[in-house]
């Protein structure tokens, strides 16, 4: 691989439009880059960052879990419900996360089990556990939890010395450990290798069931803790908490590079990809772009991460049929 084709290689480019767009941002936008905001920034995608790692994971291994959204929404509601009800928020916690394992076991029971595509599979659980939100809470709103716990999920509170909020700093450290295990561990290659070619990974004696079962119940597990992160950042426990936030995972996962076919791209591309897309809604924000034209953008940004890198893709095919067509015999 040369240079330039390194240069050239998808989460490469994220990477550069993601110091662009600060550049830009630092450049024509009062306040963007200060400290405040910045931090700020950091906390809006704070959900989506933790949703986000075990879902690149899934897609490397070629699945998907739609239903993470839905889950956020599951874990506010009974969070809420259970605070109600006067529960301790310590004990609200592990509950809530159990739920969260026991959907993603759910889905990667269906999916492993049974036969059935993740796709489908998700987003029929997409809606079941929307709607078991809806019946644990209905329309209520469930307020003022815990100041302790309230304070650490938002911006205000950060870690001593840096304008990092404490979610961000979980998901940095998560970030970490996800990108030892996916570049640098056998398991890490038997995902590349289930996604690659699930078959031949099975023969290859991969246990890719197993795998992948395992990969839904972290995947439920996170957005069942990412709704906890939601609900206390925002001070209100809601059923309709998250909603279509799991198409804004999707979108940064695949602009950052992960092949939705699966089998292919790198953590630290993914985590551009969500940085991205965090940095550039803060600055369409700060430039009072309404809410409805950042979800037209985000959709755009979702076309090009899967249009753009096959284009590169078959550009690149040609050139290599036609250099080896035109090289001597």
């Amino acid at each position: 691989m040369t240079a330039l084709t390194k240069f050239l290689r998808w989460d490469s480019v994220v990477g550069i439009l993601l110091i662009s767009v600060f550049l830009v941002g630092t450049g024509t936008t009062d306040g963007f880059a200060e400290t405040a905001n910045l931090s700020a920034a950091l906390n809006d995608i704070a959900e989506v960052a933790l949703i986000a790692l075990p879902m690149i994971l899934l897609v490397v291994a070629g699945q998907v879990d739609l239903s993470v959204a839905s889950m956020l929404g599951l874990s506010s509601a009974l969070a809420g419900s259970l605070w109600d009800a006067g529960y301790t928020f310590e004990l609200i916690v592990p509950i809530c996360l159990l739920v969260g394992a026991g959907g993603g076991f759910l889905n990667g029971w269906l999916v492993t089990r049974v036969g059935l595509p993740s796709l489908a599979v998700t987003i029929g659980t997409l809606a079941l556990f929307r709607g078991l939100a809806q019946v644990i809470l209905g329309t209520k709103a469930v307020s003022d939890f815990p100041e302790t716990y309230a304070q650490w999920a938002t911006y205000t509170e950060t870690v001593p010395g840096t304008f990092i909020p404490y979610p961000i700093a979980l998901f940095i450290v998560l970030a970490v450990i996800a990108a030892v295990v996916l570049h640098c561990t056998g398991f890490g290659r038997s995902l590349f290798a289930i996604g690659a070619q699930e078959d031949a990974a099975y023969f290859a004696g991969i246990r890719v069931k197993r795998i992948k079962l395992a990969l839904f119940v972290v995947s439920g597990v996170m957005a069942s803790f990412a709704g906890i992160v939601f609900t206390l950042r925002y001070g209100s426990a809601r059923a309709d908490n998250g909603m279509g936030l799991e198409l804004v995972v999707i979108a940064s996962i695949l602009l950052g590079g992960i092949d939705f076919d699966g089998g292919k791209g790198t953590l630290g591309g993914a985590v551009a990809g969500v940085l991205l897309i965090g940095v550039l809604r803060n600055l369409l924000t700060l430039n009072d772009v309404s809410n409805e034209i950042q979800v037209v953008v985000t959709g755009l940004l979702l076309i090009a991460s899967v249009l753009t890198p096959r284009i590169i893709s078959v550009v690149s095919e040609r050139r290599h049929r036609r250099a080896a067509t035109a090289a001597p015999s």
